[in-house]
Formats: structure tokens, C-alpha cells, sequence
């Protein structure tokens, strides 16, 4: 029972093909890179194979996703005989609006709502749909899945997701909170559940998804109650390129003195911001940390500043949600970065947290717990498999039909 995973950006594809059988298994997993764009690259790596890299120019999504099929099929490098063995696609959709609530099987009746959703994420969903649009041409009879990052966030309360503007701009327009990184936020609360032998359905958990984009869910009694992405990727936590929380009337000052139009500042806010905007020096959490502690003040700064409005959310969530029974750190940086995880939770025992410094500090991409014995709240580390997720709805939503 093999899924193969779609996760396609504006000019890239990222995949992967599990083996979904028994216990779910990578055979395979790559990028293309460049799509569009001259001296396109794809990286392939086959379970038990080495790597295979190939530059080639790849003028569009549906000529990457048939050089990822060829690569699969490929004698010396792929991991299946040919194309039939794939039963079913998953597919990464960035935003389903309030069309979607959960995974579906994709029909033309889904792809023309998915359609609509276009403007709520006009950088995202084109080149999501541009991979299905692939997929129906070159296996027409293999049933494909839409999994939409914002679906998790569906059960958030109308005055959790309601902004105070004109009513009027949500009747028209919906505008709103949606939230993102639902897949994973789903995965990892409920992963960090199975490892504690906690019921899911009775926690109050707060999960933060640190990478270059970030973003917390307040997750109650299985459901997502709060999140701090809102109607797109850019509120919220400071991140690696955007700016994450910002007073509108700022945003409107720095336009009419540096005469931004609307693409310039919506350019600005999403890639010159953030840590990389901060310090000057890098998006990367890692050369933060070295220019740090070579003296450099603006990425000391960055990197408090980066802290501090994690600390602030999780805070926040506790009180919104009556009181926190696990916080979950996933991510690129939430698995790896043990001082971002050792800032945030110093001096958060009036949490009920007692935090391991020593586990902690030892610790990089592994799930564990990093608690002391008896501490009333759980800190734990979760890595997150968004694809793993993707496949298990598609399979669960194809399987009648395999």
C-alpha cells in the first residue's frame, strides 16, 4: 500500500513515498528545487540507495511531478518496478478557508472550492493545485487526497477566530484567524499523548512549531482552541523572514515613509523581517547564536526578542485555556535548539514547570520528555511528520476506493 506524499511550492515539490502496509515506512523522499527557473535541481534519496542528485531544467510543476516518477522508477536508484504500485496522493494544501474542516477526496467539485480559497493564499495554493492538476494527467486513475494545514484550526470559537474590524470585511471577504501547521500541531499533541499515556481528549496542551515559519496552538480536550498564525502565515511569533505580531498604524507609517506599495510591503514583512531583520546577519537560528557570541548586539537582540514572544503565548494560552498539562516543542528548531528551549522555559515554575536543564541541553531531534520527575506541567520534545500525516488521511479517505 504505497502514498505517495505532494508537498508543492510556488517553485519547488517536495515528496515522499511511504509503504503504508503494517507500520508506516519511507522508500523514498526528495526535493525539486528551482521549478521555473534554469539549471533546475532534484535531490532523491531511496531507502538503502545513495543519494541522487540531477540538474535539468524542469519549465513547470507537472514535468517535476514526472521527474519524481521517473526517479522512483529509476533501475539503479528508484524503489518501485512501476507506476501501478502507487495506490493513492496525498496532497499538502495550505488553505481550505472555512470550505474545509478536515482531509478530503479530491473531485472536481473539491478542486473548484479549492479554487476559491486561491486568494486567502495566492503565493500557496496556485502550486498546490498545480501538483493535482500533474497528478490527474499523469496517473488519471490513482485517487489523490487534499490535506489542508489550516483544517486542524476549524474547531477554534468565533471569538477566538473573529478579528475587530468592520463586520462587514468578514460577510464580504472572511476575514479572519484560520491558523496554519495544522497537520502538524495535530501530529505532535497527539504523539506527545501516546508517549505520556495521557488521554488526549483531557489535556490542555500548548505545541509550539519553531522553524523559519513558527507558530503555537492552545490545543483543549483534543481540539484546537487558539493559535497565533491568523488569515495568512505572518501573525504571530517573530519567525526566520517575517515579522509576526506588528501595530497596523506601523506598518502604514514605514509604507508612506519609505513609499512602499502594497507588493513591496507585503514583500517586506514576509522575507526582510523576522531574526533575519532584526540582526542583519541571517534567518538561521544557528548564526544567530555564533554572531551572538562573538559580541554581536542586534542578534542578541534578535534572539531575546525571539524568546520573550514565545514565552508570551505560551503564557497567554495557559490563562486562556484555565491551566497547561503538556508543552510540546517541534520543529527545526523546537527538536535542535536546546537554548531557545532552555530560555523559554526558565523561570516558568509558577506554571508548574520544573525544567531538566541537563536533559535538555543533551538533547537534539529526539522525543523526550524534559521534566523532572513530579512536575505538574510536561515539557516534552515531539518530531513532527506532517507526511506521515498526510499519508494516514489519504489512506484512511482512499481505501474504499483501492
Amino acid at each position: 500500500m504505497k502514498v505517495l506524499v505532494l508537498n508543492c511550492g510556488s517553485s519547488s515539490i517536495k515528496y515522499q513515498l511511504l509503504d503504508m502496509a503494517d507500520e508506516a515506512e519511507v522508500l523514498a523522499k526528495g526535493l525539486v528545487e528551482r521549478v521555473g527557473i534554469k539549471d533546475s535541481e532534484i535531490k532523491h534519496q531511496a531507502k538503502g540507495k545513495d543519494t541522487y542528485k540531477m540538474i535539468q531544467d524542469v519549465p513547470n510543476h507537472e514535468v517535476g511531478v514526472n521527474l519524481i516518477l521517473k526517479v522512483l522508477m529509476h533501475p539503479e536508484y528508484g524503489i518501485i518496478k512501476n507506476e501501478n504500485e502507487i495506490v493513492a496522493v496525498g496532497h499538502r494544501v495550505v488553505h481550505g478557508g472555512e470550505k474545509f474542516s478536515g482531509s478530503v477526496l479530491i473531485t472536481q467539485e473539491i478542486i473548484d472550492k479549492m479554487e476559491e480559497c486561491v486568494d486567502l493564499a495566492p503565493l500557496h495554493n496556485p502550486a498546490n493545485l498545480k501538483g493535482i492538476y500533474a497528478m490527474q494527467k499523469l496517473l488519471p486513475n490513482v485517487p489523490q487526497c487534499g490535506v489542508f494545514d489550516t483544517a486542524f484550526h476549524a474547531t477554534m470559537p468565533d471569538y477566538v477566530y473573529m478579528y475587530a474590524v468592520a463586520s462587514e470585511m468578514y460577510d464580504k471577504h472572511k476575514v479572519r484567524r484560520y491558523g496554519f501547521h495544522g497537520t502538524s500541531h495535530r501530529y505532535v499533541s497527539a504523539k506527545a499523548c501516546e508517549i505520556l499515556d495521557r488521554n488526549y481528549n483531557s489535556q490542555k496542551i500548548i505545541t509550539c512549531h519553531l522553524g523559519n515559519g513558527a507558530s503555537i496552538a492552545a490545543i483543549k480536550n483534543g481540539k484546537s482552541f487558539d493559535t497565533s498564525m491568523g488569515l495568512t502565515p505572518v501573525e504571530g511569533l517573530i519567525m526566520g523572514t517575517r515579522c509576526g505580531d506588528l501595530d497596523l498604524g506601523a506598518l502604514l507609517f514605514m509604507m508612506e515613509k519609505e513609499d512602499m506599495d502594497l507588493k513591496k510591503a507585503n514583500n517586506f514583512i514576509n522575507k526582510n523581517c523576522g531574526v533575519l531583520g532584526i540582526s542583519g546577519v541571517s534567518s538561521d537560528m544557528r548564526d544567530l547564536w555564533k554572531a551572538a557570541g562573538e559580541g554581536n548586539k542586534k542578534a542578541r537582540l534578535a534572539l531575546d526578542m525571539y524568546v520573550y514572544r514565545i514565552k508570551k503565548y505560551i503564557g497567554a494560552y495557559a490563562a486562556a485555556m484555565g491551566g497547561v498539562d503538556i508543552i510540546v516543542f517541534t520543529g527545526g528548531v523546537g527538536e535542535n535548539d536546546f537554548a531557545v528551549r532552555e530560555r523559554v522555559c526558565k523561570d516558568m515554575e509558577f506554571l508548574g514547570v520544573e525544567f531538566d536543564y541537563e536533559t535538555n541541553h543533551e538533547l537534539r531531534g529526539k522525543d523526550a520528555v524534559l521534566t523532572k520527575s513530579g512536575s505538574k506541567t510536561i515539557v516534552i520534545t515531539v518530531s513532527t511528520d506532517e507526511e506521515l500525516v498526510i499519508a494516514q488521511d489519504t489512506l484512511d479517505i482512499c481505501k474504499e476506493l483501492l
